[in-house]
């Protein structure tokens, strides 16, 4: 997926793309020719006071581990 920073463009354009509603289209024309189209969607959702906060890439890793031998397990 490519990014585009809202803080490396021109102020003007930065505003239009921040304006735009969802699901409006945006063409991007170079030479009077349409060279791409971006569709606005929703702004991500903030996250929530009782989600649970990722988990440390020690215990994404144990449990990720747990799960592999629980698999070979069950298979064997």
């Amino acid at each position: 997926m490519t990014r585009i920073d809202l803080e490396d463009l021109p102020p003007k354009v930065a505003a239009l793309l921040v304006g735009v509603a969802t699901g409006e289209e945006v063409l991007l024309v170079q030479k009077g020719v349409v060279v791409g189209r971006l569709t606005a969607g929703a702004a991500a959702p903030a996250p929530q006071a009782g989600a649970e906060p990722p988990l440390a890439p020690e215990e994404n890793a144990k449990e990720i581990f747990e799960q592999f031998r629980s698999a070979i397990e069950d298979e064997f």
